[in-house]
């Protein structure tokens, strides 16, 4: 890019400190350096005048919003695997390429999905909170703070992509029996590496797991892919774990199940209205029914860096005249 104008580039939100650096040196970047969510004007005024957007996960690029895009707005390069708040397919027909940033959070996501896999059912989080409260705790007793145990134990992984293999790998290390339901079956390779049994019909495998983990993007198709329905074909002693995206699951009928006693309970990094958390949630994380966490399944310095150099790379790619390599298409529909 040398001789030639560097393209001004708007960051929605603050980005580590080694990437906003290099964007600096390489771009007219624009910062967020209070990191406030922008607001709807603010996106407006944005899109009216760069060359670049470098929206996150907080961000709704709905068609309306695209629509008023300037000229000059080329590329919308999202920080960010999931572009589910971005309609793609509207800014293809105004000839602005989208890009995102996946394989970089494979690991991270895993660890926090077994993560919350183990303070569920070992009630993590109660247990600490005890040492953190007003009362005193009165030692060790044989039949206080009593878990469940999950080695041999059933996962049943809902989507089996990069993140539910890597799940699932964690997972056999510690004794869980692997099932999955995906759109497609993995490969036989990865199948007799795991001992993992692939089932077609996901209510069938719902009905018959100890833990369900939802590994799975968002879609149109898999908005609610839990639904009501779905989620009452669940054991009673069964436990729900969601590190993707919280509209993947009903989450009123969530609710309502775990104020119920229908199911054991749920380890959840996202919500479906966020970054709104349904107030009865808290309640019933209070109560130990629930683990709630502020979406961190991603957030490790070194993702966040790895996620912001490919955001780089496909800048810099675009502006060279190459083909971004995370370029993200419409879904043919």
């Amino acid at each position: 890019m040398t001789g030639r104008k560097k393209p001004l580039v708007v960051l929605t939100r603050k980005l580590p400190d080694a990437i906003e650096t290099r964007m600096r040196e390489l771009f007219d970047a624009r910062l967020n350096v209070e990191d406030r969510p922008m607001t709807q004007p603010e996106l407006v005024a944005a899109v009216k005048e760069a060359d670049v957007l470098v929206p996150t996960v907080t961000d709704r690029i709905d068609a309306g919003l695209i629509e008023q895009a300037g000229p000059n707005l080329k590329l919308i390069a999202n920080f960010g695997n999931g572009v589910d708040k971005i309609d793609v397919a509207a800014a293809a027909k105004k000839g602005i390429v989208v890009t995102n940033t996946p394989n970089v959070l494979t690991e991270d996501t895993a660890d926090m999905t077994m993560a919350l896999m183990l303070a569920v059912p070992r009630r993590l989080v109660e247990g600490a909170s005890v040492l953190k409260g007003d009362g005193k705790w009165s030692g060790w007793s044989p039949t206080w703070m009593l878990g469940n145990r999950i080695w041999g134990k059933r996962l049943g992984i809902v989507g089996m992509g990069r993140i539910g293999t890597a799940v699932a790998r964690r997972a056999k290390a510690f004794g869980l029996s692997i099932h999955y339901h995906n759109r497609r079956r993995v490969a036989p390779a990865t199948e007799d590496a795991l001992e993992a049994t692939y089932w077609e019909s996901l209510d069938q495998m719902l009905a018959r797991m100890d833990i369900i983990s939802v590994n799975c993007p968002s879609t149109p198709a898999t908005f609610h892919l839990l639904s009501a329905r779905r989620l009452a074909l669940m054991q009673p002693n069964a436990f729900l774990v969601n590190t993707a995206r919280g509209d993947i699951i009903d989450e009123d009928a969530l609710i309502k199940m775990l104020e119920n006693g229908k199911l054991a309970g749920a380890g959840l990094d996202v919500f479906e209205h966020e970054p709104a958390v349904n107030p009865k949630l808290v309640k019933l994380a209070a109560k130990g029914k629930v683990v709630i966490l502020p979406h961190m399944g991603s957030a490790t310095i070194e993702g966040r860096i790895d996620m912001g150099e490919k955001v780089i790379i496909n800048i810099r790619a675009f502006f060279d005249g190459h083909r971004p390599p995370d370029r993200v298409l419409p879904i043919k529909a």
